[in-house]
């Protein structure tokens, strides 16, 4: 068996430029794609590394030109098929473009959030796409920015940082969406979320996310709007887990005044609540109504399909890519982003709540 010693070497910068008979300076322009260089030599340059299977050293590249034409992302979740989706958005741009993506998932833990940055940074990204653990630390984002790296926030925003922010803006379709199962009778609506907050939820008090913030703002503006009190009891934060959002539900169901109608924040929430709902022998939309957040293939094939808030998750994360590589390229540039919607899409899970559907009954009994 051979050792080590006698595998044979990688094609190296002299190897293709003794072949190409050019000095090694114009092999590595060439081969860099920097500096001056004639089209006769980049050509015999370019014959000579494909005859010689030449690989770059991306390390040595970088130190070369100051870019390793690769960008960092950081999500929160990349089971959540929000992100997921996001992703494929962020790496088609950026593959077109030329660039490599970094990925690092946090589980949303700040903590981890900060050492993702720096390892990005440590592996020389040309820039950093991030969805923020938390819109009130983030300190070490701040720092990226102050230091010139091109940053671009993902699906959260940062308060009082300023570098572009691609997201939609959730409260108008949390009003909607809210205002819609008020009509259809609902007094009792619930919104359930994994976001982590300490101690039950109260108005007014400051929330991590600012995507998980609008959404309740928008919510509790509609029942305002219709002369109801919003209840701080439904807003159930911290359902972290599959068993944990389970349990919520449950106890959300099974209340003095139970809820009539569930909102889930997103694609894994509303796997939980739904099973949760058949676990206990109730009827989507006839014992309860349910809407959620984001619209994947499979909220169709349920029965009935589910009332979904639908957000352009591809384009988001591609304009995200987008703004960052227009960042990388011409920085100190101002960024115009484009503008995203949600939109309410009515399917089958929302009705008239039980006791309505009863009242109307016995109105019409009495009437005949």
């Amino acid at each position: 068996m051979k050792n080590s010693s006698s595998r044979q070497r990688d094609t190296t910068v002299a190897d293709v430029a003794k072949a190409a008979q050019v000095s090694k300076a114009q092999a590595a322009r060439a081969l860099g794609n920097y500096g001056a260089v004639s089209d006769d030599v980049r050509e015999r340059v370019l014959a000579a590394a494909e005859e010689l299977n030449y690989r770059p050293n991306e390390l040595a590249r970088t130190m070369n030109t100051g870019k390793s034409n690769t960008i960092g992302v950081v999500v929160g979740d990349i089971e959540n098929p929000h992100f997921g989706l996001a992703m494929r958005g962020i790496s088609d741009t950026a593959k077109a473009a030329g660039f490599d993506v970094i990925l690092i998932n946090t589980g949303e833990d700040h903590v981890a959030e900060v050492d993702a940055v720096r390892v990005l940074l440590e592996k020389r990204v040309d820039g950093l796409i991030v969805a923020p653990a938390s819109s009130a630390e983030y300190e070490h984002l701040r720092r990226v920015h102050d230091a010139g790296r091109p940053l671009v926030l993902f699906d959260r925003k940062a308060p009082g940082l300023d570098v572009p922010v691609v997201a939609a803006d959730m409260t108008p379709v949390a009003r909607e969406s809210t205002a819609y199962l008020i009509e259809s009778g609902h007094r009792q609506i619930a919104f359930i979320s994994t976001l982590e907050f300490e101690g039950p939820y109260r108005h007014g008090m400051g929330l991590a996310s600012s995507q998980i913030a609008e959404r309740i703002d928008g919510m509790n503006q509609a029942l305002r709007e219709a002369g109801l009190d919003p209840c701080e009891e439904l807003v159930r934060l911290n359902a972290g887990d599959a068993d944990s959002i389970k349990a919520i539900a449950r106890e959300l169901l099974l209340m003095p005044e139970p809820a009539t109608a569930l909102i889930a924040s997103d694609g894994l929430v509303a796997l939980s609540v739904v099973e949760a709902v058949q676990e206990l022998g109730l009827r989507i939309p006839h014992d309860v109504s349910f809407l959620m957040y984001d619209d994947f293939p499979w909220t169709k094939l349920t029965t009935p399909p589910l009332t979904v808030i639908s957000q352009p998750v591809y384009d988001i994360g591609a304009s995200a890519a987008d703004a960052l590589i227009r960042l990388i390229r011409q920085p100190g540039k101002v960024i115009e982003l484009p503008v995203f919607q949600a939109t309410l899409k009515h399917r089958g899970s929302v009705g008239a709540p039980v006791s309505q559907r009863k009242r109307k009954r016995e109105s019409a009994a009495a009437a005949s």
